[in-house]
């Protein structure tokens, strides 16, 4: 169910707790993600709100304590991620806007979409209808 292809969507709380904040929570991901056994994809538009947010004040705190710039953080996201182009519109949307790239990506590739965004994981039955699964974990639960 959306992991057949190993690839994954991963929205930007995750990737800051995998990168940044190293969250325990997100360590496995982030080992799968750097040892090739996950495919990560992400476009253009996510590495700008990445971007975004690695401005912000409370994460641009965290990034000092961790001795990391910004630009190392980016740096993460060209290596790891298969960046892509933006996905057609999918045919469920999102109530946050932000968050639709995300779904329409992995909606596309038959991704699975790693999220404990609110917006994502209310509409986690009609996502798997479509071949996605919504991940608030990794691993994903033994189906």
């Amino acid at each position: 169910m959306g992991m057949q292809n190993n690839a994954v969507v991963i929205d930007t709380n995750w990737v800051l707790d995998a990168w940044v904040f190293a969250d325990a929570r997100a360590a496995a991901l982030r080992q799968a993600v750097e040892a090739g056994r996950v495919r990560w994809l992400a476009t253009d538009a996510m590495r700008a709100e990445l971007a975004r947010v690695l401005d912000y004040p409370a994460v641009a705190r965290w990034l000092a304590r961790r001795g990391m710039s910004a630009a190392e953080a980016l740096a993460v996201f060209d290596a790891l991620a298969q960046v892509l182009p933006a996905a057609p519109r999918a045919p469920i949307l999102c109530r946050d806007a932000d968050d639709q790239p995300f779904i329409d990506l992995a909606v596309q590739h038959g991704a699975a979409l790693i999220s404990h965004d609110a917006h994502i994981t209310r509409l986690r039955r009609a996502l798997s209808r479509l071949g996605v699964a919504v991940l608030r974990a990794w691993p994903p639960p033994a189906a």
